[in-house]
């Protein structure tokens, strides 16, 4: 079993990247679990505070868009990006997967990665979104 990062003092989040006889991924942690309080943040689609959707049409301006929501989410939970737990990812077009790599490589690090999921979807809730990307967190109770 590989760990991949120390506990956090907030949430004493461990990172498992490859238990053993699992194939190692450089894009998600396979395994995290911690203790603490629970949160749970919804789906985040690239809207901005009006309700506009920001880059239609780009993948990469929609990914940083959904990322600084997902931020105020945390924020508001008491949560940073280092307390996640899971994410998942819906896309259109799972071309669209380096953009929002890209766009969580800025604010997660590499040695932070969260157990992660990505789903190609028809649709989202409005057709000029692209991406939508729901987060797990666990903080310090």
């Amino acid at each position: 079993m590989r760990m991949t990062t120390t506990p956090s003092p907030s949430s004493h989040p461990t990172r498992i990247a490859a238990p053993e006889g699992v194939a190692p991924s450089a894009h998600y942690s396979h395994v995290v679990w911690g203790t603490g309080r629970f949160v749970a943040v919804s789906g985040q689609c690239a809207l901005d505070e009006r309700g506009e959707v920001v880059g239609e049409g780009d993948p990469a301006a929609q990914a940083r868009q959904v990322f600084e929501n997902l931020r105020r989410c945390l924020a508001a939970a008491g949560a940073t990006f280092d307390d996640v737990v899971k994410l998942t990812y819906f896309v259109t077009d799972v071309a669209f997967l380096p953009a929002v790599r890209e766009a969580r490589d800025a604010v997660i690090a590499a040695d932070r990665l969260p157990a992660s999921s990505a789903v190609q979807v028809s649709a989202l809730v409005r057709p000029e979104l692209l991406v939508e990307i729901e987060a797990f967190a666990v903080i310090a109770a």
